[in-house]
């Protein structure tokens, strides 16, 4: 009650003539307004496990020599991506939830647009690159610490970041230029490029159409590249001589398949939903947007550390290191 309150206020006392507002209010989960608190506890603890996993998986890494090899490296680049992510919405969402402290100043609106879409591009190039170093692992094994040398796995790693910087570096100034004479209230819990567009005053034709191209080139393209590397993948699997070798071989693509299913999944549906579900519930679709931005930066490292031997052993190994020392 006190929330619908305060949104009243809020949506009384906006100027219509003030095009270019300080500030927007993010309005949580329409409908579930009496809910957030209780929403906020599950997505709290998602978050500290998400935060703890990246972090831990970071440090077995880098502190183990033997795990300095093209997919590890891959899935460091990965974890920081998912911390950028997941770190960039949510403390803002739980002061949303907790406090009823829904506004955010333009600015920090239009950074977060930037660094969601931007690394959550990147994410999408690592899970294209881990492909493609499991593609040469299984079909090229013989060939595959001469094409995938530390120099070529840092230069993948820096052109992944620079396609995902240049490509999204337009949305926050597409969006800064429009007008928002509707209103200024966000019905979401983070700053959303569509969801901006949606309270836009303006013609946003041109906008759609370069945000569908860029999704389009970037995780579009990036998973029918995946699709492609594993097709070849299973058709060099099959033709393994035992039955033991190709359950051995698709072992080790297990973790990065699973991964992939995990973030691709949300993440499609609250592209489709942005623009072609007019029909989905809005407080379904911003649930399911909140999933793709806190579970798969939990559970990737967890799928990792549990599904990967050599992640796995390191990371016992300094757990019981750690409990000697108590």
């Amino acid at each position: 009650m006190k929330s619908k309150l305060k949104l009243t206020i809020v949506m009384l006392s906006y100027n219509k003539t003030d095009v270019h507002p300080s500030s927007f209010i993010l309005r949580g989960i329409p409908g579930l307004e009496a809910a957030h608190i209780w929403i906020s506890i599950p997505f709290c603890v998602v978050y500290i496990l998400a935060l703890l996993g990246n972090f831990s998986l970071l440090f077995i890494i880098k502190t183990d020599p033997s795990l300095h090899e093209p997919m590890y490296l891959f899935l460091c680049m990965l974890a920081v991506a998912d911390l950028i992510v997941c770190t960039t919405a949510v403390p803002k969402l739980l002061s949303l939830f907790w406090f009823d402290d829904g506004e955010i100043r333009f600015e920090a609106c239009l950074t977060q647009v930037f660094l969601i879409h931007s690394c959550s591009t990147m994410e999408s190039g690592f899970f294209l690159v881990m492909a493609f170093d499991r593609y040469i692992a299984i079909c090229n094994p013989l060939r595959h610490s001469t094409i995938l040398t530390t120099t070529m796995v840092k230069g993948m790693g820096f052109a992944i970041v620079l396609r995902g910087t240049v490509l999204l570096s337009p949305h926050p100034f597409l969006l800064r230029w429009l007008p928002y004479c509707k209103t200024n209230i966000i019905s979401h819990t983070y700053c959303e490029f569509m969801a901006l567009i949606k309270i836009s005053c303006a013609e946003t034709r041109i906008r759609r159409a370069y945000s569908l191209i860029v999704a389009f080139l970037t995780g579009g393209v990036d998973f029918i590249l995946i699709i492609c590397s594993y097709i070849l993948i299973l058709h060099t699997v099959f033709h393994l001589p035992t039955k033991d070798a190709r359950l051995k071989t698709l072992g080790t693509c297990g973790s990065h398949v699973l991964v992939i299913l995990v973030s691709y999944t949300p993440a499609f549906f609250s592209f489709l939903a942005h623009r072609f579900g007019h029909r989905v519930a809005p407080h379904v679709h911003i649930f399911i947007a909140n999933i793709y931005l806190l579970v798969p930066p939990m559970v990737n490292p967890i799928i990792y550390g549990v599904r990967t031997k050599k992640i796995r052993d390191r990371f016992l190994k300094v757990f019981r290191f750690s409990k000697s020392l108590d």
